[in-house]
């Protein structure tokens, strides 16, 4: 069986979020002939690596043609065969998503939609198609609308298309004036790509793909009833969706094999948190001796972000005794409020305004808990990441979150969970981590009950075989 996975982001090559870590992960759990297409991006994975350009082409518009290469790249580790799409015109930038000054590119429909034909190019070219086509995020979603209607890639219409949403607040949506950045299609069929009027690559990858994938069950329910917009689609399109809760790589996170953290674990859980806990504190003001809570990730209002400072500041005024600590980069307002806060108590909360792998890692091992407050929340990686490390999650209870944790009020449980938003909740849920922390015997239960659960992708791995297989023989 051979699978294509068409994407924008995998980890190290390029991450923003989930994506990323799902695309660099999943492929090496499937036992399939699996393969990764990447945009060649200006950033520093891609430097000192070889690449032997495969073949090449152009993408016609009115105004002129994009150039383009599809390049095998040689010299990596990823476990699976990698190729870029390079397109320096589009793509040849230091940031996936938006530049290192945080500005989000304006061309976003020229580049995903050149990249997209450009995959669709090269593969129409292949002798052997591939069974599958698996397509991540609106970035690729006109794919499976173009392997059906276009003109150019009716050859194409027989492959199998799988179409994931890790985030379906991000549409990509454009309007009908870039018509001319598709290629010629059956006219009868535009309103496979329309939603609202525009074209929307999202609400088409659903409409048009085999099968679609959300990366937790309770996600996909929940998009039947808040998804920006597009709710009815979800519904009208629930025979074809398909709930599958995401994994994590244990071979890049695992406490006794982690080369970013300065003390592996080797025997005694608490001593693995004790001395990484002094290790991440080291010259930072705060006391190792009071829970640490953390919250790494992007600084966006769908993270609940925006909760941060008020949640650091009423803890501590009302005698909650936690630390912070804070890592992301993200919305420049949410990070000037956690950055005032920081500066009112700087013995109690420390903010790093930046984006550091090994400084997460080190975050995940030395710290109490982890906090996600999220109002959006697909599946959620860092609570499984958090649990390896024997790091208590704090999560709203959505999503991922909501399928993944179990609250400690169960014998069971190994997480704290809160069902609204609301700033009370989130002291309380403070609260409750504050006690549980002093409970040694109950906090060393619920710590090592976290770390035995396996969020591995292993059985995630074998769901996504077997919808494939299921897709392929549907199309044939």
């Amino acid at each position: 069986m051979i699978v294509h996975y068409i994407s924008t982001e995998c980890y190290p090559v390029a991450k923003v979020g989930g994506l990323g870590d799902v695309t660099g992960a999943l492929p090496k759990y499937l036992e399939a002939d699996v393969a990764v297409i990447l945009p060649r991006y200006d950033m520093p994975w891609f430097s000192g690596k070889t690449y032997t350009t495969i073949y090449g082409g152009h993408i016609p518009w009115p105004d002129k043609e994009v150039a383009f290469e599809i390049q095998e790249v040689t010299g990596h580790s990823l476990g699976f065969p990698f190729y870029v799409i390079n397109i320096p015109e589009l793509f040849s930038r230091d940031g996936v998503y938006s530049g290192s000054d945080g500005v989000f590119y304006p061309d976003e429909a020229e580049r995903y939609c050149a990249f997209q034909r450009a995959y669709l190019e090269w593969v129409n070219s292949q002798e052997d198609l591939p069974d599958v086509i698996h397509c991540q995020d609106h970035h690729t979603g006109l794919i499976p609308f173009m392997m059906q209607y276009a003109d150019r890639y009716q050859r194409l219409s027989d492959v199998a298309t799988v179409f994931t949403i890790h985030n379906e607040r991000y549409q990509g949506k454009f309007a009908w004036e870039k018509q001319y950045l598709l290629p010629a299609f059956d006219n009868w069929k535009s309103g496979l790509i329309d939603w609202d009027h525009m074209i929307n690559p999202l609400a088409a990858g659903v409409k048009c793909a085999d099968a679609v994938t959300t990366v937790s069950p309770s996600y996909m329910e929940e998009l039947k009833h808040d998804a920006a917009g597009l709710e009815w689609l979800f519904k009208h399109e629930s025979g074809k969706l398909h709930g599958i809760l995401n994994g994590i790589d244990h071979t890049v996170w695992g406490p006794r094999t982690d080369h970013l953290l300065a003390h592996n674990l080797k025997r005694s859980v608490p001593k693995f948190k004790k001395d990484n806990k002094a290790h991440l504190l080291a010259g930072r003001g705060l006391d190792k001796q009071k829970p640490l809570v953390a919250f790494i990730g992007r600084l966006a209002v769908e993270k609940g972000a925006d909760l941060l400072p008020a949640i650091c500041d009423l803890s501590i005024s009302e005698g909650v005794d936690v630390n912070f600590i804070i890592l992301g980069t993200g919305d420049k307002t949410i990070q000037a409020a956690i950055e005032r806060v920081a500066q009112l108590y700087p013995d109690r909360i420390e903010a790093i305004i930046a984006y550091d792998e090994r400084l997460a890692h080190e975050i995940y091992a030395g710290a109490d808990y982890i906090i996600m407050p999220s109002r959006v929340e697909p599946c959620g990686l860092n609570q499984m990441y958090a649990l390896r490390y024997g790091t208590v999650p704090i999560v709203h209870n959505i999503g991922g979150l909501k399928d993944s944790i179990i609250d400690i009020n169960d014998p069971a449980g190994y997480g704290i969970k809160h069902d609204h938003l609301f700033i009370s909740d989130l002291i309380d849920a403070m609260r409750r981590g504050e006690h549980l922390y002093n409970d040694t015997d109950r906090h060393r239960e619920v710590v090592a009950a976290g770390m035995q659960r396996d969020f591995s992708w292993a059985h995630s791995a074998d769901q996504y075989r077997d919808l494939y297989l299921s897709v392929i023989k549907q199309k044939n």
